[in-house]
């Protein structure tokens, strides 16, 4: 995310989302985010959300600015 962020410093002023592209709900990676952090995992909620919830993708990064992420997936950023 940091090497994202700075990067995002040399392109032209617009929002542009910066992520993974495997979409995953908060109650699959953020456990897995705790731990390897050392911290308590929180309660989890049992209300639903939608699929497109998260609302991020790397559509515009990756079609206009020629950017992909270091990692495609969480599962591999969390454990490098």
């Amino acid at each position: 995310a940091a090497a994202a962020a700075v990067a995002a410093l040399e392109w032209p002023t617009a929002a542009v989302n910066i992520c993974d592209d495997e979409p995953v709900p908060g109650y699959d990676w953020i456990p897995l985010f705790c731990q390897s952090v050392g911290a308590p995992e929180p309660s989890r909620s049992d209300s639903e959300r939608t699929g497109w919830a998260r609302g991020a993708d790397n559509h515009y990064a990756r079609k206009h600015l020629n950017w992909t992420p270091q990692w495609l997936s969480w599962r591999d950023g969390f454990v490098s």
